[in-house]
């Protein structure tokens, strides 16, 4: 198997490894940098429980190489907020009961996090757009929606 050496920022901090030249970035994160709060899930590209911030767009980390992360920025939960107090967000997701058993919650929240970031006053409809692609098995998505409009400012839509 051929090795490969790659240098991805993560969460702000650069990482020099020598990685397999399959090693998927939900592996390098989880298993290299010890950063588990990123969820193997589906490993399809189906559930979005591996959701991270690459170069500030949410994607599946379980469908790309660690070495096309190479010289990218990543961010991750561990990362989505720069201070040790919870990001608005996630502070939301919190006060709305929008966590029930939690494995989905740090795709939902890198999701939504990108969302705001892209468009800081969504519809409930574009925050559903905005969700699609991270499945939820426990809330029924209206406390998830009511936490990221919350995070957002507006009105919560009943």
């Amino acid at each position: 198997m051929q090795h490969q050496l790659v240098t991805i920022n993560v969460n702000g901090d650069e990482y020099t490894r020598v990685v397999k030249a399959n090693t998927l970035l939900v592996n390098f994160l989880r298993d290299e940098l010890d950063l588990t709060g990123t969820k193997k899930g589906c490993e399809l590209g189906d559930c979005g429980s591996c959701t991270i911030l690459l170069d500030g767009k949410p994607v599946n980390s379980c469908l790309i190489l660690a070495l096309d992360a190479d010289g990218k920025k990543v961010t991750t939960i561990e990362g989505v907020s720069d201070t040790d107090q919870l990001s608005v967000v996630q502070e939301k997701f919190v006060e709305y009961g929008a966590i029930q058993c939690g494995y989905c919650a740090p795709g939902m929240i890198m999701s939504a996090t990108a969302l705001l970031a892209e468009n800081p006053k969504p519809t409930a409809e574009e925050v559903r757009a905005g969700i699609s692609g991270n499945l939820c098995r426990c809330t029924g998505y209206i406390n998830i929606i009511k936490a990221i409009m919350a995070a957002s400012g507006q009105e919560i839509p009943n």
